[in-house]
């Protein structure tokens, strides 16, 4: 990759870490691309060589979001012990959750917009993440798996909240 390619890549990646920000500070309807730009330190032009429109933004940046817990699940399911295997991806969600704050808010905001191509970004994410988890606590014989990946999807779904709503009361165990 020559240099140019490599900072266009950069940029590109400054932007969407820019919208995830902004998304999640302002909400998608409320935010421009122009409060995008600026947070990234371009042009509003700059933002449309990469993004056609601000929901192909925002599809990018619930795409990265998703990425981010998928690759990291796939790490521990790939490497944990089965009598530990949940308890670590609890530790790590809620890792991810504490680093990766705004992607969280992102997730939350994006659920309750009702674009058909924003929804359909967001049923992929947890359709990953389900049948990830799911395979993995079929494999790690843990009893009701079922019920146990749903129980595990509510959790960090109700983490999220409580974050979100500064409430950490409802993230006791």
């Amino acid at each position: 990759m020559g240099k140019s390619e490599t900072t266009a890549v950069n940029r590109k990646a400054d932007i969407v870490s820019a919208a995830i920000e902004v998304f999640s500070e302002l909400g998608y309807y409320r935010a421009t691309t122009a409060q995008v730009a600026k947070r990234a330190n371009i042009s509003q032009p700059y933002v449309f060589r990469f993004f056609a429109t601000k929901e192909q933004l925002l599809l990018t940046a619930i795409e990265v979001s998703w990425t981010r817990v998928i690759e990291s699940f796939r790490k521990i399911v790939e490497t944990a012990p089965s009598e530990t295997l949940e308890q670590l991806l609890i530790q790590e969600y809620e890792g991810i959750q504490m680093k990766h704050q705004n992607e969280m808010f992102l997730q939350l905001q994006a659920q309750c917009i009702r674009e058909e191509a924003i929804q359909e970004a967001m049923r992929e994410g947890f359709k990953q993440v389900r049948e990830m988890v799911l395979k993995a606590f079929y494999n790690a014989g843990i009893a009701n798996p079922e019920e146990r990946t749903m129980l595990f999807l509510a959790r960090g779904m109700l983490c999220n909240v409580a974050v979100a709503i500064e409430m950490p009361e409802l993230m006791k165990r």
